[in-house]
C-alpha cells in the first residue's frame, strides 16, 4: 500500500522518547513506523504489543527511568525551564 507521510515536530516526553527509540532500534524499525503501528492499532482498541514486546518494554523503562503511566497523560504539564 503506498502512503504519504509528512515530516512533524511533535514535542514528547523525554524519557518517553527514550524508550520508544529503543524499541523501534531493537524491532529494526524506524520511530514513525513504531508510532504509526502503536496508534492504529490504538484506533482500533487492540493492543500494540505481544507479551514479549511488554517485557522488553519494561526493560527499557527501567534502563532509561521511565516511571510514567497512562494515569499520569492527563496530568502533564510542561517544565517553563524546559528540563
Amino acid at each position: 500500500m503506498t502512503i504519504t507521510r509528512v515530516q512533524t515536530g511533535v514535542r514528547i516526553e523525554k524519557q518517553l522518547l527514550k524508550v520508544l527509540k529503543a524499541l523501534a532500534d531493537h524491532k529494526d524499525m524506524s520511530l514513525g513506523d513504531l508510532l504509526e503501528g502503536i496508534v492504529l492499532h490504538a484506533f482500533e482498541g487492540r493492543a500494540p504489543f505481544s507479551r514479549k514486546t511488554l517485557q522488553t518494554v519494561a526493560k527499557l523503562k527501567e534502563v532509561y527511568g521511565l516511571k510514567l503511566t497512562a494515569a499520569d497523560s492527563h496530568r502533564f504539564k510542561d517544565d517553563p525551564k524546559g528540563n
